[in-house]
């Protein structure tokens, strides 16, 4: 997948798929609904970041993407803190040498299924390198920090209420590695928190585990497993209907007092 670009401009509907985490048999039953939609052709597919580490096949998940990439051009991905602390351990981001991210990923950071996806020893990052397919390489170094929609920014974390809106989207838009933790995709304060006032976009994030996905006005938060435990979701917008790799699809928690209905999907 040499010169790989994925798109961080898009338009139209949208399925925002959020945190994998290497549940390759969750994230292939959403996919498979997907498939089964009647726009899927025109419908851009969006992972939400954080493909590696915690479940199963890490190397999977991001196998699938690869291929997906291919055969569904209307698809695009992006960076998650999981592949920051990955690349950045691997040498494959630049960082500064007291962030010490071969230590960090490797200990703090679920990391073994990576490793064991690959065939390499855990812990060893030399071995990892080796292992991990130059078109993976390739893909995991171009991810973006953000994906913008003409209704909606697609972003690991969230935004910073309180730095506007304009300043943040040029540091996404340039991928700023002089900072340790990029707090678009670490921080995890910004569950809890609006976009600033001048964002003129609903921000889609996932990062934190949330019961079920949540859908304000201007903020919606989609990962339901947090790579342990509950089914993946993705979301349809406009439509803000939710495909989950369960049986029916999750229900929807708003800020309403009301809470929205179940939908099934195939």
């Amino acid at each position: 997948m040499a010169g790989v670009s994925l798109a961080t401009k898009i338009d139209g509907p949208v399925a925002v798929i959020g945190d994998v985490h290497g549940q390759v048999d969750k994230l292939l039953a959403v996919l498979d609904k997907l498939q089964r939609l009647p726009d899927y052709a025109q419908r851009w597919i969006v992972f939400i970041g954080d493909l590696v580490d915690r479940g199963p096949d890490p190397a999977g998940a991001v196998e699938i993407l690869a291929k997906l990439l291919k055969s569904h051009p209307r698809t695009t991905a992006i960076e998650g803190n999981h592949e920051f602390a990955m690349l950045s351990a691997l040498g494959w981001h630049p960082s500064l040498e007291f962030t010490n991210w071969r230590e960090r990923w490797v200990g703090q950071y679920d990391a073994e299924t990576t490793f064991e996806s690959y065939g390499a020893e855990f812990g060893n990052l030399e071995d990892l390198a080796a292992k991990v397919p130059p078109h993976h390489r390739e893909l995991l170094v171009n991810l973006p920090w953000a994906v913008e929609h003409p209704k909606y920014l697609f972003v690991h974390a969230g935004l910073d209420p309180n730095q506007p809106y304009d300043l943040q989207r040029r540091v996404l838009k340039a991928r700023d590695f002089t900072l340790s933790r990029p707090p678009w995709l670490c921080s995890k304060a910004f569950i809890e928190q609006e976009p600033p006032n001048d964002c003129p976009l609903a921000v889609v994030s996932g990062h934190v585990r949330v019961p079920e996905v949540v859908i304000r006005p201007r903020r919606l938060l989609i990962d339901t497993t947090g790579g342990t435990h509950g089914n993946l979701s993705c979301v349809l917008l406009p439509e803000n209907r939710v495909v989950s790799s369960g049986e029916a699809a999750s229900p929807v928690a708003s800020s309403s007092a009301k809470p929205k209905s179940w939908w099934k999907l195939w």
